[in-house]
Protein backbone atom coordinates (compact mmCIF):
# COMPACT_ATOMS: atom_id res chain seq x y z
CA UNK A 1 0.00 0.00 0.00
CA UNK A 2 1.32 3.42 -1.10
CA UNK A 3 1.05 5.46 1.89
CA UNK A 4 -0.87 9.20 1.64
CA UNK A 5 1.68 11.07 2.84
CA UNK A 6 4.38 10.03 0.23
CA UNK A 7 5.88 12.89 -2.09
CA UNK A 8 5.13 10.65 -4.46
CA UNK A 9 1.59 9.53 -3.75
CA UNK A 10 -0.77 10.72 -6.81
CA UNK A 11 2.02 9.78 -9.44
CA UNK A 12 2.63 6.42 -7.69
CA UNK A 13 -1.15 5.85 -7.79
CA UNK A 14 -1.23 7.08 -11.33
CA UNK A 15 0.92 4.21 -12.08
CA UNK A 16 -1.22 1.72 -10.07
CA UNK A 17 -4.03 2.32 -12.18
CA UNK A 18 -2.08 1.91 -15.49
CA UNK A 19 -0.81 -1.36 -13.76
CA UNK A 20 -4.47 -2.54 -12.72
CA UNK A 21 -5.53 -1.55 -16.45
CA UNK A 22 -3.14 -3.87 -17.98
CA UNK A 23 -4.12 -6.69 -15.36
CA UNK A 24 -7.54 -6.30 -17.09
CA UNK A 25 -6.79 -6.28 -20.19
CA UNK A 26 -7.80 -2.71 -20.90
CA UNK A 27 -4.10 -0.94 -21.04
CA UNK A 28 -0.88 -2.80 -22.97
CA UNK A 29 2.28 -3.03 -21.35
CA UNK A 30 3.18 -0.92 -24.29
CA UNK A 31 0.89 1.94 -22.88
CA UNK A 32 3.21 2.04 -19.56
CA UNK A 33 6.37 3.04 -21.81
CA UNK A 34 4.60 5.43 -23.05
CA UNK A 35 3.39 6.80 -19.64
CA UNK A 36 6.78 6.23 -18.34
CA UNK A 37 7.71 8.67 -21.47
CA UNK A 38 4.78 11.40 -20.22
CA UNK A 39 5.73 11.23 -16.86
CA UNK A 40 9.06 12.65 -16.99
CA UNK A 41 7.66 15.68 -19.14
CA UNK A 42 4.63 15.81 -15.95
CA UNK A 43 7.99 16.60 -13.96
CA UNK A 44 9.50 19.21 -16.06
CA UNK A 45 6.18 21.23 -15.95
CA UNK A 46 5.68 21.00 -12.47
CA UNK A 47 3.29 18.37 -12.19
CA UNK A 48 -0.04 20.75 -12.73
CA UNK A 49 -1.62 22.55 -15.68
CA UNK A 50 1.02 25.57 -16.80
CA UNK A 51 -0.48 28.76 -17.25
CA UNK A 52 0.67 28.91 -20.56
CA UNK A 53 -2.01 26.47 -21.55
CA UNK A 54 -4.86 28.52 -20.52
CA UNK A 55 -5.01 29.48 -24.29
CA UNK A 56 -5.04 26.26 -25.02
CA UNK A 57 -7.79 25.27 -23.17
CA UNK A 58 -9.90 28.42 -24.08
CA UNK A 59 -9.40 27.02 -27.79
CA UNK A 60 -10.20 23.31 -27.32
CA UNK A 61 -13.26 23.89 -25.21
CA UNK A 62 -14.64 26.17 -27.60
CA UNK A 63 -14.33 24.26 -30.40
CA UNK A 64 -15.75 21.49 -29.03
CA UNK A 65 -19.14 23.84 -28.28
CA UNK A 66 -18.97 24.99 -32.00
CA UNK A 67 -18.56 21.24 -33.09
CA UNK A 68 -21.27 20.08 -34.95
CA UNK A 69 -20.15 16.29 -34.71
CA UNK A 70 -17.58 16.11 -32.51
CA UNK A 71 -15.99 12.48 -30.89
CA UNK A 72 -13.30 11.79 -28.25
CA UNK A 73 -11.34 9.20 -28.79
CA UNK A 74 -10.60 6.79 -26.52
CA UNK A 75 -7.42 4.40 -25.89
CA UNK A 76 -6.51 1.74 -22.76
CA UNK A 77 -4.08 4.38 -21.02
CA UNK A 78 -7.22 6.79 -20.79
CA UNK A 79 -9.71 4.48 -20.04
CA UNK A 80 -7.87 3.08 -17.20
CA UNK A 81 -6.65 6.62 -15.73
CA UNK A 82 -10.36 9.04 -15.91
CA UNK A 83 -13.25 7.31 -17.81
CA UNK A 84 -15.59 9.17 -15.53
CA UNK A 85 -14.26 12.56 -16.53
CA UNK A 86 -14.36 11.62 -20.32
CA UNK A 87 -17.87 10.89 -20.04
CA UNK A 88 -18.43 13.79 -18.18
CA UNK A 89 -16.93 15.77 -20.87
CA UNK A 90 -18.69 14.13 -23.81
CA UNK A 91 -21.58 14.85 -21.92
CA UNK A 92 -21.76 18.54 -21.12
CA UNK A 93 -20.42 19.08 -25.47
CA UNK A 94 -22.57 16.39 -26.43
CA UNK A 95 -19.92 14.19 -27.94
CA UNK A 96 -19.63 10.36 -29.35
CA UNK A 97 -17.37 8.37 -27.65
CA UNK A 98 -15.01 6.05 -29.88
CA UNK A 99 -12.77 3.19 -29.06
CA UNK A 100 -9.46 3.53 -31.26
CA UNK A 101 -6.55 1.13 -30.48
CA UNK A 102 -2.85 0.99 -31.51
CA UNK A 103 -2.79 -2.63 -30.19
CA UNK A 104 -6.25 -3.59 -31.26
CA UNK A 105 -7.77 -6.94 -30.40
CA UNK A 106 -11.78 -7.32 -30.18
CA UNK A 107 -11.64 -8.26 -26.95
CA UNK A 108 -9.76 -5.40 -25.85
CA UNK A 109 -12.31 -2.96 -27.25
CA UNK A 110 -15.10 -4.72 -25.73
CA UNK A 111 -13.36 -3.98 -22.21
CA UNK A 112 -12.63 -0.59 -22.72
CA UNK A 113 -15.85 -0.12 -24.30
CA UNK A 114 -17.30 -1.92 -21.24
CA UNK A 115 -15.41 0.62 -18.65
CA UNK A 116 -16.89 3.72 -20.39
CA UNK A 117 -20.49 2.28 -19.90
CA UNK A 118 -19.38 1.41 -16.03
CA UNK A 119 -18.86 5.00 -15.81
CA UNK A 120 -21.84 6.41 -17.54
CA UNK A 121 -21.61 6.39 -21.08
CA UNK A 122 -24.59 4.95 -23.22
CA UNK A 123 -22.83 4.10 -26.14
CA UNK A 124 -19.17 3.40 -27.10
CA UNK A 125 -18.05 3.46 -30.86
CA UNK A 126 -15.29 1.35 -32.50
CA UNK A 127 -15.87 -2.31 -30.92
CA UNK A 128 -17.11 -3.03 -34.30
CA UNK A 129 -14.94 -0.68 -36.89
CA UNK A 130 -16.99 -0.14 -40.88
CA UNK A 131 -14.73 2.54 -42.23
CA UNK A 132 -10.89 2.90 -42.56
CA UNK A 133 -8.80 6.29 -42.53
CA UNK A 134 -6.82 7.10 -45.38
CA UNK A 135 -3.04 7.36 -45.19
CA UNK A 136 -2.81 5.08 -42.27
CA UNK A 137 -2.05 1.33 -42.36
CA UNK A 138 -2.40 0.68 -38.58
CA UNK A 139 -5.11 -0.67 -36.44
CA UNK A 140 -5.52 2.49 -35.88
CA UNK A 141 -7.23 3.18 -39.20
CA UNK A 142 -9.96 1.31 -38.22
CA UNK A 143 -13.03 3.66 -37.36
CA UNK A 144 -16.92 3.51 -36.63
CA UNK A 145 -18.94 6.12 -39.73
CA UNK A 146 -21.31 7.39 -36.82
CA UNK A 147 -18.38 8.45 -34.88
CA UNK A 148 -14.43 9.08 -36.19
CA UNK A 149 -14.91 8.88 -40.07
CA UNK A 150 -17.68 11.31 -40.11
CA UNK A 151 -16.21 13.89 -37.33
CA UNK A 152 -15.51 17.39 -37.66
CA UNK A 153 -13.76 17.64 -34.25
CA UNK A 154 -11.85 14.79 -32.59
CA UNK A 155 -10.17 14.86 -29.31
CA UNK A 156 -7.35 12.53 -28.28
CA UNK A 157 -5.31 12.13 -25.53
CA UNK A 158 -1.80 9.85 -25.68
CA UNK A 159 -1.71 9.51 -29.46
CA UNK A 160 0.29 8.14 -32.13
CA UNK A 161 1.51 11.34 -34.23
CA UNK A 162 0.51 8.96 -37.65
CA UNK A 163 -3.07 9.18 -36.90
CA UNK A 164 -3.15 12.70 -35.84
CA UNK A 165 -1.70 13.56 -38.86
CA UNK A 166 -3.83 11.48 -40.88
CA UNK A 167 -7.15 13.24 -39.53
CA UNK A 168 -5.75 16.82 -39.88
CA UNK A 169 -4.62 15.84 -43.86
CA UNK A 170 -8.97 14.59 -43.89
CA UNK A 171 -10.15 18.18 -43.25
CA UNK A 172 -10.62 17.30 -39.28
CA UNK A 173 -9.73 19.93 -36.22
CA UNK A 174 -7.69 17.59 -33.60
CA UNK A 175 -7.86 18.61 -30.10
CA UNK A 176 -4.43 16.70 -28.54
CA UNK A 177 -4.01 16.61 -25.20
CA UNK A 178 -0.38 15.54 -24.89
CA UNK A 179 2.56 16.11 -21.82
CA UNK A 180 5.10 16.19 -24.92
CA UNK A 181 4.98 19.57 -26.52
CA UNK A 182 8.11 18.22 -28.80
CA UNK A 183 5.75 15.46 -30.68
CA UNK A 184 4.38 15.01 -33.72
CA UNK A 185 1.28 14.71 -32.15
CA UNK A 186 1.22 17.85 -30.59
CA UNK A 187 2.80 19.81 -33.78
CA UNK A 188 0.65 18.33 -35.79
CA UNK A 189 -3.00 19.24 -33.86
CA UNK A 190 -4.93 21.78 -34.58
CA UNK A 191 -4.80 22.68 -30.86
CA UNK A 192 -2.35 20.90 -28.42
CA UNK A 193 -3.11 20.87 -25.23
CA UNK A 194 0.27 20.14 -23.01
CA UNK A 195 -1.08 18.52 -19.60
CA UNK A 196 -1.54 15.42 -17.80
CA UNK A 197 -4.98 13.58 -18.66
CA UNK A 198 -6.30 13.30 -14.98
CA UNK A 199 -5.90 17.32 -14.61
CA UNK A 200 -6.78 17.67 -18.78
CA UNK A 201 -10.65 16.25 -19.03
CA UNK A 202 -11.90 17.97 -15.10
CA UNK A 203 -10.48 21.33 -17.38
CA UNK A 204 -11.96 20.75 -20.10
CA UNK A 205 -15.31 20.47 -18.82
CA UNK A 206 -14.67 23.60 -16.58
CA UNK A 207 -13.86 25.79 -19.81
CA UNK A 208 -16.80 24.20 -21.48
CA UNK A 209 -18.80 25.72 -18.84
CA UNK A 210 -17.65 28.79 -18.20
CA UNK A 211 -17.49 29.27 -21.81
CA UNK A 212 -20.92 27.84 -22.69
CA UNK A 213 -22.82 31.28 -22.17
CA UNK A 214 -21.06 33.30 -24.36
CA UNK A 215 -21.99 33.81 -28.20
CA UNK A 216 -20.77 31.72 -31.41
CA UNK A 217 -19.04 34.99 -32.70
CA UNK A 218 -16.52 34.96 -29.68
CA UNK A 219 -15.66 30.64 -29.16
CA UNK A 220 -15.13 31.65 -33.09
CA UNK A 221 -12.27 34.21 -32.21
CA UNK A 222 -11.15 32.23 -29.66
CA UNK A 223 -10.66 29.15 -32.42
CA UNK A 224 -9.35 31.78 -34.96
CA UNK A 225 -6.92 33.51 -32.94
CA UNK A 226 -5.30 30.21 -31.49
CA UNK A 227 -1.74 30.00 -32.52
CA UNK A 228 -0.77 25.64 -32.18
CA UNK A 229 3.07 27.04 -32.93
CA UNK A 230 2.95 29.62 -30.61
CA UNK A 231 1.67 28.04 -27.73
CA UNK A 232 4.08 25.07 -28.04
CA UNK A 233 6.99 27.79 -28.59
CA UNK A 234 5.15 29.41 -25.20
CA UNK A 235 5.18 25.90 -23.36
CA UNK A 236 8.67 25.24 -24.18
CA UNK A 237 9.92 28.48 -22.91
CA UNK A 238 8.20 27.96 -19.85
CA UNK A 239 10.09 24.33 -18.91
CA UNK A 240 13.32 26.34 -19.65
CA UNK A 241 12.51 29.30 -17.71
CA UNK A 242 11.23 27.16 -14.90
CA UNK A 243 14.53 24.81 -14.84
CA UNK A 244 16.61 27.84 -14.80
CA UNK A 245 14.50 28.88 -12.08
CA UNK A 246 15.31 25.17 -10.15
CA UNK A 247 19.19 26.02 -10.83
CA UNK A 248 19.51 29.10 -9.56
CA UNK A 249 17.02 27.63 -5.87
CA UNK A 250 19.99 25.34 -5.92
CA UNK A 251 22.97 27.34 -6.34
CA UNK A 252 21.56 29.77 -3.51
CA UNK A 253 21.28 26.88 -1.41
Amino acid sequence: MIPKDHPRYESLMIRERLVEGVRKGVAVLEGLIAHGRGEAFDYLIGERSPEVMDGAYRAAAAMLLLAKDPVISVNGNVAALCPKEVVELAREVNSKLEVNLFHRSRKRAERIAEVLKRSGAEEVLGVEPDEELEGLSSERRKVSSRGIYRADVVLLAIEDGDRTEALVRLGKKVIAIDLNPLSRTSRMATVTIVDNVIRAFPRLKKEVRELRKEGEGRLSDLVSSFDNKKSLKSCLEFISRRLRELELEKADR
